[in-house]
């Protein structure tokens, strides 16, 4: 069975590439723009694995990925951001909220290590 991929990052280009990158490696990816349409699309198909950008236009992505975690707990959290954090920061949310932190340059090849090591292949 295919597995599925939620994406969530209010930039198209973003949410494209991931697509591509994604389905190439065999999955299956749903991709959104905001926070209310990615609470329809985890309800109306439960994904393996969620990726998320922490600033999204209509709200802020701590608060998706708490709202997201509280409707599928089991599902891992993969937080694919711009912004940089302090390694204090990072230990306080790693592990509790999210499951890996990627920043937006990361390589497409370690975005896809990550992806099989969460969500299997």
């Amino acid at each position: 069975m295919t597995k599925h991929i939620l994406t969530i990052d209010d930039e198209s280009v973003i949410r494209d590439l991931l697509r591509e990158v994604l389905t190439a490696a065999g999955y299956r990816v749903t991709g959104v723009s905001s926070a209310a349409e990615a609470m329809d699309a985890v309800r109306a198909s439960r994904p393996d694995l969620i990726i998320t950008d922490l600033q999204l236009e209509e709200s802020d992505g701590f608060e998706i990925i708490d709202q997201l975690a509280a409707v599928a707990p089991a599902v891992p959290i993969i937080l694919l951001t711009g912004m940089f954090f302090d390694h204090e920061t990072l230990n306080s949310i790693v592990g509790k909220k999210i499951a890996a932190y990627l920043e937006k340059t990361a390589s497409l090849e370690t975005i896809i290590r990550e992806v099989k090591r969460l969500a299997g292949s």
